[in-house]
């Protein structure tokens, strides 16, 4: 197989305010990724528009995106972080990888037929072909990891079933133009952390959503000290005091959750968690998880205010980002068209 430099790529869309859940979940990670990878974070917005947005709600939520991924600790200098609807060569791909795709394969995708539910004729086609476009992101970059959730890992199963069969489709075209065996690489999802997957505050049963209608569900990044405070000291419990070991988390989501949490915010494994907290109550440990997350979300809170007092220097990050992306994207696709026997201009 054909070797390919390490570089992750990921993003999330700007649909709503992130919460919690992207923070430990993903733009953690991503931080911590800068320092062994070659990075290239997005703000995924062709992807926020398989569902109507207000353009005016969009382009605010564009900038609110970048600033939450900048104060958390992207930085814009070492990664490569921009918006996706600047790079056209994402659609450009994205439309040969439709013809490389095959309908079968969209059809096992769980999250169209959740995203969709009943009303599925009524769903637009983008929506229908997001985990496509989602694979020519990953692909433009030739990104070898995707740190992800749970919730996205088929997705990313077909990005290499994609990769897979433009390889092997385009395989005497690939070698004839000097990249080996593989043009594109079997991209791998990078899952897992003591939070990975955050769940709602009102449910631990249910992830925790920027859609869901309860704002008491989840920890906005934009919320503050005060708003953290009153929504963890709200957060549902059970009436039984914290185990001492893991096992004891079975059966109890609510309490899996909070744990999963502070071992999340303090950096440390859900048994460290519990060794500390193990006999207490409920009224205890949120006191202590109050104090963690104010003290570990509050500075990026305020980061992101004063990023997003001044808009146009949020623009005109993410415009260089895009010219560092894009010069990128403009090489893989050259090449592509040359595989695929497109004539273009040279």
């Amino acid at each position: 197989m054909a070797s390919f430099s390490p570089r992750v790529f990921s993003g999330m869309q700007p649909t709503h305010t992130l919460h919690l859940g992207n923070y430990l979940g993903a733009l953690k990670r991503w931080v911590q990724m800068q320092e062994s990878h070659d990075c290239i974070y997005c703000v995924v917005d062709m992807h926020a528009v398989t569902v109507w947005q207000d353009p005016a709600d969009l382009t605010r939520a564009i900038r609110e995106v970048t600033a939450a991924y900048m104060a958390a600790g992207i930085d814009p200098k070492r990664s490569i972080l921009f918006n996706q609807s600047q790079v056209s060569q994402h659609a450009e791909l994205g439309w040969i990888f439709n013809c490389v795709a095959r309908l079968g394969w969209l059809n096992r995708m769980t999250q169209f037929k959740e995203k969709a539910g009943k009303d599925r004729e009524n769903a637009s086609v983008g929506l229908y072909g997001y985990p496509v476009l989602m694979a020519a992101d990953i692909l433009l970059y030739k990104a070898t990891a995707v740190p992800v959730g749970e919730d996205q890992k088929q997705h990313l199963e077909l990005t290499r079933d994609i990769a897979q069969k433009f390889n092997t489709d385009f395989a005497a075209q690939i070698a004839a133009h000097g990249h080996g065996d593989s043009f594109f690489p079997l991209t791998e999802p990078m899952i897992g952390g003591p939070a990975a997957r955050v769940m709602s505050l009102r449910d631990g049963t249910k992830k925790m959503s920027k859609s869901d209608p309860s704002d008491y569900s989840r920890i906005n990044m934009t919320d503050d000290a005060d708003t953290i405070a009153q929504k963890v000291r709200k957060a549902k419990t059970d009436p039984d005091a914290l185990p001492s070991e893991e096992k004891g988390l079975e059966g109890r989501p609510e309490a899996d959750n909070l744990v999963g949490i502070y071992a999340g915010l303090a950096d440390i494994s859900k048994q460290d968690v519990l060794t500390r907290f193990g006999g207490a109550q409920f009224s205890g440990f949120k006191a202590a998880l109050v104090d963690l997350a104010v003290d570990k979300l509050s500075p990026i809170n305020g980061e992101m205010k004063r990023l997003l007092a001044d808009p146009a220097e949020i623009d005109r990050l993410l415009v260089d980002g895009a010219d560092r992306a894009r010069a990128i994207a403009t090489t893989t696709m050259a090449e592509v068209k040359d595989i695929v026997g497109f004539v273009r201009a040279r």
